[in-house]
């Protein structure tokens, strides 16, 4: 696990820049994509899955500072007030009208989206994806974390702090896909582990304000409970939602490493955090766009930006890092 660890945190020290991300490099003012799309000024939408849930906030931030280190891309920010698929859906089709020169979204329901954004490809739009995929559709590329393999680290995260031994809640969002898969790797492990259990999963509907609620009820329901597992970050994104947690009895595993869950860490409440490349959803989709405007294709549909594991041991450097991502620095 020291050595997951240490991987991770040193692509989170060196991957991701002004935002860059994890994928491939991003292409500079003067290099190919600045250069060759310098002709010609672009509006690239950037959708989300809401605009209530803060972990949004730092793609907008990376898609902005990628246009501003393009100079030739505007970005549109939009997406529904809170999670509706269907206002979405709504807005992904309006840009489509528009005739905007390139999409990005995060999808609340990427099944749901397919035909859209199938017409928006028929349309001549190019769409990446990006933190939740849309497999089915014709986007040219998503950028995010291999869903599957980051809920198998849950799961091993929770079997070695309980010892094999215990009973599990789940917290998730049922109908995206990437917490979906999340899901599945967190199931797929703990089913071999004998003497673990998972007693219930809870569908949060992304709504954090629930969280306090859900995480209340299900200890008392459960009151053994060794450890909660949240395959999103609801219950971090504030400070009071894991008030009635006692960590010296129920351990807490939690996706998202935004603040305050660093010092949610810090306080003991939370033992391990899963963190994504934020700014990169922003900053990547737009370089793919860019690029692909170019006349260069991504090289491959799926971009793994992988995560870091944030426990305890490693929590000052990643939150050093953080700093300097915040300030833009390399």
């Amino acid at each position: 696990m020291r050595l997951r660890r240490t991987a991770a945190l040193a692509i989170l020290l060196a991957g991701l820049g002004c935002g860059g991300g994890g994928g491939a490099p991003a292409a500079s003012p003067g290099g190919s994509a600045g250069a060759s799309t310098a002709a010609r000024r672009y509006r690239f939408a950037v959708i989300p899955k809401s605009l209530d849930l803060p972990v949004f906030n730092y793609a907008r931030v990376g898609a902005e500072r990628k246009a501003k280190e393009l100079g030739n891309v505007d970005i549109l920010w939009r997406g529904p007030e809170t999670a509706d698929q269907l206002r979405q859906k709504e807005i992904l089709e309006s840009f489509i009208t528009q005739g905007v020169d390139g999409i990005a979204i995060s999808s609340l329901n990427g099944d749901f989206l397919t035909e859209t954004i199938d017409r928006a490809i028929a349309a001549g739009i190019p769409v990446v994806t990006w933190d939740a995929d849309a497999p089915k559709s014709k986007r040219i590329a998503f950028y995010g974390v291999d869903d599957l393999a980051a809920g198998r680290i849950m799961g091993e995260q929770a079997a070695h702090l309980l010892g094999g031994k215990g009973s599990v809640a789940v917290i998730t969002s049922v109908g995206a896909v990437n917490l979906e898969r999340r899901l599945a790797g967190v199931r797929e492990v703990l089913a071999k582990q004998p003497g673990m259990k998972i007693v219930e999963v809870y569908d949060i509907k992304e709504d954090p304000v629930r969280c306090a609620e859900i995480i209340s009820s299900g200890g008392r329901r459960y009151p053994d409970l060794g450890a909660w597992i949240s395959v999103g970050g609801w219950p971090v994104f504030t400070r009071n939602a894991l008030e009635s947690v006692d960590p010296a009895k129920t351990k807490f595993i939690s996706f998202d490493t935004i603040p305050p869950a660093p010092d949610l860490l810090r306080e003991g409440k939370v033992q391990v955090l899963i963190g994504q490349k934020y700014f990169g959803w922003g900053a990547e989709p737009v370089r793919i766009l860019a690029e692909y405007k170019a006349g260069k294709p991504p090289a491959t549909p799926i971009i793994d930006s992988g995560v870091d594991v944030v426990t305890a041991a490693n929590v000052d450097e990643y939150v050093a890092a953080w700093k300097k991502l915040e300030a833009g620095q390399p």
